[in-house]
């Protein structure tokens, strides 16, 4: 089974590199190529990831998404800063490869997560170089020791609640898009106090005012854990 990802992987890495060597040699203008390359990407993506089922195999999927970032951050340089499809999909594919990292187990293969991690750094880079930010979120992730790895996150979600400087460095590390998925996801399995928890901690934090709708999240948790009373006492 291994080998055959191995394989695949290789398979996916050589399709990508086609893709790229042909945009570069392409004769069309560079908006018409840009267009086709974006979408031929595309293409080959879904049809390698539609091989494993997320919430059977995700570990795969993490591999096919890594290829790709890195694959699409390489060849960034060469494509039309006219292309609305280029940023368009490299959003989709940061804000798809973190719902896949939260959904991973605890602990991912340390091969797998250092050449994540190895990946994203350098993708990150080549991007920030044309002005690109939208690998920030997976950038955050890869600097970390796994997804929910952060021993202040640990320490929050425990209920065991740090320090208010350490609490804010790490919500200004990670952004209220990375904390509302966090949150969204600690909902859709069940774990409602710690969603509730991490929601307080974000709504109270001054740098996220006007932001991410964490009060209205929080007060969400306390309506699905929480008696009447208790409800009212927190508005």
């Amino acid at each position: 089974m291994a080998g055959s990802r191995l394989d695949v992987t290789a398979c996916l890495r050589e399709r990508f590199q086609a893709l790229t060597t042909a945009l570069k040699e392409s004769s069309q203008p560079p908006l018409e190529a840009s267009l086709h390359f974006c979408q031929e990407f595309c293409q080959v993506l879904v049809e390698h990831a539609s091989r494993w089922k997320t919430d059977e195999d995700p570990l795969p999927l993490l591999e096919v998404y890594t290829v790709a970032i890195l694959c699409f951050a390489k060849a960034a340089s060469c494509l039309s800063s006219e292309c609305e499809n280029v940023p368009l999909l490299l959003e989709k594919l940061s804000l798809s490869c973190a719902e896949l990292l939260l959904l991973l187990p605890q602990h991912v293969p340390g091969a797998l997560w250092e050449e994540f991690q190895s990946s994203m750094k350098l993708a990150h880079g080549l991007l920030q170089e044309s002005g690109s930010t939208q690998l920030c979120l997976l950038s955050v992730l890869a600097q970390q020791d796994g997804v929910w790895a952060n021993t202040t996150l640990s320490s929050i979600l425990s209920n065991q609640i740090p320090q208010t400087e350490q609490v804010h460095e790490f919500l200004e590390l990670e952004g209220p898009t990375l904390l509302n998925m966090r949150i969204k996801h600690l909902i859709k399995v069940d774990s409602i106090n710690k969603a509730a928890v991490l929601a307080k901690m974000c709504s109270e934090y001054p740098g996220y005012e006007g932001k991410g709708n964490f009060k209205q999240t929080y007060l969400l948790c306390i309506c699905m854990t929480k008696s009447q009373e208790q409800l009212m006492e927190e508005v």
